[in-house]
């Protein structure tokens, strides 16, 4: 693999601010849109009363309700980027590695590409969703979350000038994601990154990030049935849907998929004129150090790696290689990307990447938890492979039996019936349901709370899950008991002893683990107190010499449990 040095790929100065203007007016008048620029000042934005770091103000409640894109929506993608703001343009992104897949597994692939070219000295910029504490995980610079000071002086630089001149668009904002979108943009361009790597929201072609008009290069991993209410209820659909990200004459690489899937893709590609690669299997690629080691668990990260090593290398190519060009493969006819030799550089990136909440182990004394955003059934199934296997490596290496527990929930239109019986085969002890709310208190962190679903749909959903579950055990259902937490929080009804419904995250933590993670029993938690009956369910956890909890069904739950496990990313 070529060297290269460091250099900034991104313009500078007024030749760039020339060049985005040129290109918004074309992107604009080519939308049907009316062209007025405005100059607004990049310098830090003056800290007036309230324009402080406030997680509050980046609510979904803040901006129009309903975030999600929805197919030909008011030329979604190229409305993207309104004429009020001065970063909307094509061409500036165009170093941008550009992922989709929104099945669990394309911000693997992103985090594994970022890795391996910010190991090689490139400043990166990584747009993702969605974040599992706080917002500013979406935007990263160099690995990071941007700080509290840059999101706050880079939001209102973007607030500001939007909610100003929200009359000439009647009188709306952008919707929450879009806002976002708009705002990751803005902040890689302010922070000259050398590479932008944007993870698509939902589906493809009609997602408020599909507005490059030139990336170096695409990638689509691993699709799944998710999100069918906006990208359709066959896999076909989907595939069409995500195929919408290939650009013409931009090399594409995807994982190998469902044949129908496939099918699709390769139409898109050649409706589009992309050149579209399907990459080799990991174990192909040559190394000077023997089997490559991956910096996140789980079987299904393999191809996961093998898509990222494709972007990476390709991007290398352009941006390093002889001439600028991307090298065709010469297997062209049967559309297989070919391995190459692994540059020690690349075989460190993908060992050293990290990415929280997925296929992710913390152990805390005697409590391990193994946490997994896995919300589709492919997905699941992913997940279930890897909890069995790790668990039961940390089981033959314990100190003694462990108790097995499930915390689960799972939001919108998916099946959670469906995953209830794909965990069946892990053997638990207890299965333990909750919503994605983090404490039963007022002041919880708005950055994790969800404006558009009541608290009594939410109960109302856990409650189901736990009927599933006990289909799936053929228990039917029991007469149901009331459970109390103290005389204050009411829980609702449990169904079986291997069964509880709790009404938060922290509650359901903190009797799972039974006073043996100090991290729940801090002074920054309050310990709810639970009736006694309810405290005597739990005595396989207190004679269990180890707790093993697999928390998955949601990002959102992960994020909710590790809000209170690694209080580092709550601040």
């Amino acid at each position: 693999m070529m060297a290269c040095p460091r250099r900034r790929v991104l313009l500078q100065g007024s030749g760039l601010a020339a060049l985005l203007l040129r290109e918004r007016d074309s992107v604009f008048r080519s939308a049907g849109l009316s062209v007025r620029f405005r100059h607004h000042s990049t310098k830090t934005a003056p800290q007036l009363p309230g324009m402080e770091y406030q997680v509050r103000r980046v609510s979904r409640s803040s901006f129009t309700d309903h975030y999600r894109e929805q197919p030909g929506s008011c030329v979604c993608a190229r409305a993207l980027c309104p004429e009020r703001t001065e970063i909307c343009s094509n061409n500036f992104l165009k170093y941008n590695i550009y992922t989709c897949a929104r099945t669990h597994v394309s911000g693997s692939t992103c985090a594994f590409t970022e890795q391996i070219l910010r190991s090689y000295g490139f400043r990166t910029g990584f747009y993702s969703s969605p974040h599992l504490v706080q917002v500013r995980e979406r935007i990263r610079i160099n690995g990071q979350p941007i700080s509290k000071d840059l999101f706050s002086k880079y939001f209102w630089q973007v607030y500001g000038p939007l909610d100003e001149t929200k009359g000439d668009q009647g009188g709306s904002m952008p919707a929450y994601f879009r806002f976002l979108t708009i705002l990751a943009f803005h902040v890689f361009l302010q922070e000259k990154v050398d590479v932008a790597l944007v993870e698509v929201g939902i589906g493809g072609a009609f997602d408020c990030t599909n507005v490059i008009r030139k990336p170096w290069v695409c990638g689509v991993s691993s699709l799944g049935i998710d999100h069918t209410q906006i990208l359709g209820d066959t896999i076909e659909k989907i595939a069409w849907q995500k195929g919408g990200i290939f650009k013409l004459g931009v090399p594409a690489f995807t994982v190998r998929q469902p044949e129908d899937a496939m099918a699709v893709l390769r139409d898109r590609a050649t409706e589009i004129g992309c050149p579209l690669w399907v990459c080799p299997e990991l174990d192909t690629y040559q190394t000077d150090s023997g089997p490559l080691s991956l910096g996140l668990a789980g079987r299904h990260q393999r191809s996961n790696a093998s898509l990222a090593l494709q972007l990476s290398h390709t991007w290398l190519q352009k941006r390093c290689g002889p001439g600028g060009t991307f090298t065709d493969p010469e297997n062209r006819s049967r559309s297989q990307a070919p391995s190459f030799h692994l540059s020690p550089i690349m075989v460190k990136g993908l060992a050293n990447t990290e990415w929280p909440g997925r296929t992710q182990t913390l152990k805390h004394g005697t409590v391990t938890y193994f946490l997994d955003g896995a919300h589709t059934m492919r997905s699941m199934q992913a997940c279930v492979e890897w909890f069995r296997e790790t668990a039961a490596r940390h089981e033959r290496s314990g100190s003694g039996p462990a108790a097995r527990v499930l915390l689960f929930n799972a939001t919108g239109e998916r099946d959670s019936a469906a995953m209830l019986k794909l965990l069946q085969p892990c053997q638990f002890d207890f299965a333990v349901f909750c919503p994605n709310i983090t404490e039963a208190i007022a002041s919880c962190n708005a950055d994790q709370q969800n404006f558009n679903v009541s608290v009594e749909n939410m109960l109302t959903r856990c409650l189901d899950n736990e009927r599933s579950w006990h289909l799936h055990n053929n228990r039917g259902e029991d007469n149901a008991t009331s459970l109390f937490i103290g005389d204050r929080l009411s829980l609702v009804p449990e169904k079986m002893a291997d069964t509880l419904v709790f009404p938060c995250i922290l509650s359901a933590l903190q009797w799972v683990t039974q006073g043996r993670d100090p991290v729940l029993t801090g002074p920054q938690n309050t310990v709810l107190p639970v009736k006694p009956s309810i405290t005597a369910k739990a005595a396989p956890l207190c004679e269990a010499a180890e707790i093993h909890v697999l928390v998955t069904g949601s990002l959102h739950l992960v994020g909710g449990v590790l809000k209170h496990l690694d209080l580092e990313s709550a601040k």
